[in-house]
């Protein structure tokens, strides 16, 4: 499978991710919000978004190798953020810098939208992540 990640001249810049993704190949795979739980459902991490973001990124990372991929197959990130302010972007930012090299996250980020939401399904979820990538 090939990506080509970039971003056009005259869009926003600079970011922390790319743009647009353009992917080859089959099959598709999606992976469903992912928070900071253990494979036993255990809580992790409560009321802190920084661990909880780098937490709900292995675990992406876990659900990508169980379909035969990793971040560089990704195409698009999605995240669900729980009474977002700007105020936390440091720990959002500092969760994924954590597990950057430890997941070979691709730098810059896939294209990706960040959301803000009043509250996930459990009231101490802070965060959930979505992956949809592509593979040969």
């Amino acid at each position: 499978m090939t990506v080509t990640m970039h971003s056009p001249e005259g869009m926003f810049q600079p970011v922390p991710y790319h743009h647009v993704s353009v992917a080859s190949g089959t099959p598709h795979v999606h992976v469903a919000g992912q928070i900071a739980r253990d494979g036993e459902g255990n809580r992790l991490a409560p009321g802190d978004l920084k661990e909880q973001t780098a937490i709900a990124l292995r675990n992406t990372a876990r659900g990508l190798a169980g379909a035969g991929a990793d971040f560089s197959d990704v195409v698009r990130l999605r995240f669900f953020a729980v009474q977002w302010h700007p105020d936390k972007m440091g720990d959002f930012l500092a969760g994924i810098d954590s597990v950057v090299e430890e997941l070979n996250l691709p730098q810059p980020l896939p294209p990706l939208s960040f959301i803000g939401v009043d509250y996930l399904f459990e009231p101490d979820v802070l965060i959930e992540v979505e992956a949809y990538a592509v593979l040969d």
